[in-house]
């Protein structure tokens, strides 16, 4: 089945080793961005949630106004919309873009980060409650009459939404955790459970883990693995250029190191640092190490052939998603359509055929 090419959108230029520039919300940005993404063949790009950061409802409303093909990944927080609300919100925005919206439900894996937003619940209570959230939210988009909902986060009588999703039944769900009670609360409940770069064995025996979780459910999700590209002419090259940005990155945490993450994920990630600098045939954990692994950041090195084979490899164990995202984050997208997705595209038509 085609594989689904995932970027990244935001509505400021910036990255680990790219100094934020102009506004923190700037439209003209936003578009030249999703323009971007949409000429260089990528199918969606994920919109991230912060929070101190600008609404993402309407970076993506933007990023559609300038395109006609390319789709949306809302990153989403459960619990500080109530789930009806939050329905109803994802059900307009996928009319207004004409069908071209997912959520990408993220329950948050730092205290002090949801605190900012008012939220004290501890970790295991939070991925209950997106455990609860989806389940409303899905009624929400599917049931034609008036529903009731009693459960440990939300009382709700008599709902009954007039506004549906252009996609039926409705929009697509993604959702990831590195915890056992990430795999808990979202097995059962996601469409796509989304994952971090990892060895292909780790990656394996954590799908298997999800399967595992899904099946009393009667589900099965699909996948999609997030990485970092870092290409090069030659390999050479591409390894220069994957130490010169460790090397920038390193240099900006001798003022200020990262802090030590709290996260299934990153400490995953960070885990798998210590152990090797390179996994199999080019995954590259340095970068992990050098930013505190906040998020996506573990990458692939070397030409666009070794990368594209690199990536096609998790497409090899049952991965439909895959998510790049570059460290110059426009140059880097506008080469991975030149060079990197047409390969990776081809690949798996390959292994179709």
């Amino acid at each position: 089945m085609p594989v689904e090419m995932i970027g990244w959108i935001a509505p400021q230029v910036s990255s680990e080793i790219v100094r934020p520039q102009g506004p923190v919300f700037d439209p003209a940005v936003i578009a030249e961005t999703a323009r971007i993404h949409e000429e260089a063949d990528f199918d969606r790009v994920l919109i991230g949630y912060f929070s101190n950061a600008p609404d993402g409802f309407l970076v993506g409303a933007h990023a559609a106004a300038h395109t006609s093909r390319l789709a949306f990944l809302l990153a989403h927080r459960p619990g500080f919309v109530a789930p009806t609300v939050a329905a109803r919100k994802m059900a307009t925005l996928d009319q207004l873009t004409g069908g071209r919206l997912a959520v990408h439900l993220i329950s948050g894996g730092n205290d002090e980060d949801q605190a900012r937003d008012g939220d004290f619940a501890d970790h295991a209570a939070r991925y209950r409650r997106t455990s609860e959230y989806v389940e409303v939210m899905r009624r929400t988009w599917t049931e034609r009459s008036a529903f009731d909902h009693d459960g440990e986060f939300y009382r709700i009588r008599s709902q009954r939404s007039i506004i549906r999703c252009v996609q039926e039944p409705h929009i697509p769900v993604y959702g990831g955790g590195g915890s056992d009670e990430a795999i808990a609360a979202l097995a059962p409940h996601v469409d796509i459970f989304m994952l971090w770069g990892e060895p292909l064995a780790e990656t394996a025996a954590f799908m298997q883990r999800v399967r595992a979780a899904a099946a009393p459910a009667g589900r099965r999700p699909e996948f999609s693995v997030s990485t970092r590209p870092i290409l090069g002419a030659t390999t050479a090259e591409a390894w220069e250029r994957a130490h010169d940005i460790v090397d920038r990155i390193n240099a900006t945490h001798d003022r200020r190191p990262p802090p030590d993450p709290t996260n299934r994920g990153s400490q995953r990630l960070l885990a798998l640092a210590e152990r090797a600098e390179v996994f199999d045939t080019c995954l590259y954990t340095a970068p992990a190490s050098a930013s505190g692994a906040p998020g996506n950041s573990t990458a692939l090195v070397g030409t666009p052939d070794e990368v594209a084979e690199a990536l096609v490899a998790y497409y090899d164990l049952g991965v439909r998603a895959l998510l790049i995202r570059g460290y110059d984050p426009l140059p880097d997208a506008v080469a991975y359509g030149e060079e990197l997705i047409p390969r990776v595209r081809r690949l798996v038509a390959q292994r179709d055929n």
